[in-house]
């Protein structure tokens, strides 16, 4: 408003005036209300994200694993007859009992990689030992198996937490199996501790699933059927410097964007925080986490803290776990070999999964026994990400991958990165890259819809005192009131004087 007074000193006087103030016109009166509803309307609306978005609860416990918002509930069929079909691009939410084996339907052409992930979520109390587990593979019609089977385990520190698997049907020269046009299903077992999905389990009752199913075009002109043979596989020197604030998310939808740096957050005992770092074609993500020390509480637990890769369809590359006795301890991954699409062809799953650029998940769980001996914290949590190497050209698709973003480095980095910032539990605040949070892109759209009501009101205003000042040199008249070239007062301005 400062620019509005200034161009009439008059104005400006009478602005100050407490007595004698001609009430505002019906012009005036309109506009303010005009005003202040844009304003009310598009700062009142985008509320509650934030806090449905923290990994925890008002009262600090951990909350349930966080679904992606557009998830289609999906129901897996007991045999390949009745089995539902899933589309490329999509996230499905599913479940499967104790010994269960559920079947899902593909469609796939000759051209695309198919890709698909199942993310177990035990439910709250559940009792879950080393080898359980779950299993996904991807068949044909004549039950061939187009890629090995992928199980993941709970593995040493025996804590229910989301553990994901993944399998493929992969196109290209050196493949034999699932070449053709057709009909495939997904195979997702429950496993125990004798490895089979058909024994009786320990940890009775249904798990979650999370199921993800990602489509890859195939290249434009065939390329190199061998994985790199030489990279750099030694460990940089750690990350120093005072470390940022970052709240980790509660599933792979909601995970919090980190760049390279030093990073801090709190978890406590049963809970897993999920974080997402952008890694480009030709570059190597190193990654750890250290567990800070406790106030109190003593003895040993021999895995407490486990760390997680998973690369952008969610499939496992590796992990990391470490004691605790109450004092400091840290888990850091093992070098990995830069990203290259040539990756897949390496006979090391760890080198084979590094495969796509785009956003690598960092998986965080303290073991709930944590809290036996420790209490129920929070704990500190240190992470360092270094993400090294300059980011090369990817390889050159004949197509789109579907979802259109999942293979793009950028996608997936921090708000700040593209002129933002980063919320603190794990959302990213107004900025203009992609994958901004919709919730705060409907602030972002609120707070421009408020600028825009007010420079509407200017806008009439002008044009009401153009038209008086018009009608009244056509009649002659020269004794129009000063405060009539004023606008109106806006029911939150501190300085407007108010009528008597």
């Amino acid at each position: 408003m400062a620019t509005v007074r200034g161009h009439d000193e008059g104005w400006r006087v009478m602005g100050r005036r407490t007595v004698g103030r001609r009430a505002p016109s019906r012009y005036g009166r309109a506009l303010g209300a005009l005003a202040l509803g844009a304003a009310l309307c598009a700062t009142a609306a985008p509320t509650g994200r934030a806090s449905a978005a923290s990994p925890v609860t008002e009262s600090g416990t951990p909350k349930p694993y966080a679904y992606a918002e557009d998830d289609t509930t999906v129901e897996g069929a007991a045999n390949t007859t009745n089995a539902a079909r899933l589309e490329p691009g999509r996230t499905y939410r599913s479940s499967i009992g104790e010994g269960g084996k559920l079947y899902y339907r593909l469609a796939l052409d000759a051209r695309s990689d198919a890709y698909v992930s199942a993310t177990a979520v035990p439910r709250p109390g559940t009792t879950v030992s080393y080898a359980d587990g779950v299993k996904v593979s991807v068949q044909d019609d004549n039950s061939r198996r187009c890629s090995s089977s992928a199980a993941a385990h709970f593995g040493a520190s025996e804590s229910p937490r989301p553990i994901a698997a993944w399998a493929s049907r992969e196109i290209g020269p050196t493949r034999y199996s699932c070449q053709t046009a057709g009909t495939y299903y997904v195979v997702v077992e429950r496993v125990d501790t004798t490895g089979s999905s058909a024994s009786a389990s320990l940890s009775p009752g249904d798990w979650d699933l999370e199921l993800a199913y990602v489509s890859e075009p195939a290249l434009k002109k065939a390329g190199s059927t061998k994985a790199p043979e030489a990279w750099n596989s030694a460990s940089p020197e750690a990350l120093q410097g005072d470390a940022r604030t970052r709240a980790g998310g509660a599933g792979f939808a909601t995970a919090a964007a980190l760049e390279k740096g030093v990073w801090k957050d709190g978890i406590r005992p049963g809970q897993t925080l999920f974080y997402k770092v952008p890694v480009d074609w030709g570059q190597q993500i190193y990654a750890g986490a250290e567990l800070g020390s406790s106030t109190g509480g003593d003895g040993f637990l021999g895995t407490a803290l486990v760390v997680s890769l998973y690369n952008p369809v969610r499939g496992f590359v590796d992990d990391v776990g470490c004691g605790y006795d109450g004092s400091q301890r840290a888990a850091v991954l093992d070098p990995l070999p830069p990203v290259a699409y040539e990756n897949r062809y390496a006979l090391n799953d760890r080198t084979s999964s590094m495969r796509f650029a785009g956003s690598y998940y960092l998986a965080v769980h303290l073991a709930a026994q944590v809290a036996d001996k420790f209490g129920d914290g929070p704990f500190g949590l240190t992470l360092r990400v270094r993400v090294e190497g300059a980011a090369q050209a990817g390889p050159a698709y004949a197509g789109r991958a579907d979802p259109r973003d999942v293979f793009d480095a950028a996608a997936g980095a921090p708000a700040e990165a593209s002129g933002g910032t980063t919320a603190g539990d794990g959302d990213r605040a107004v900025g203009s890259g992609s994958g901004t949070d919709p919730h705060m892109k409907a602030l972002a759209a609120g707070g421009l819809g408020t600028g825009t009501a007010l420079l509407l009101v200017l806008a009439v205003w002008t044009a009401v005192v153009r038209r008086r000042a018009r009608r009244w040199a056509a009649a002659g008249d020269t004794s129009a009131p000063a405060s009539s070239a004023a606008p109106p007062a806006l029911p939150w301005d501190p300085e407007a004087p108010r009528g008597m």
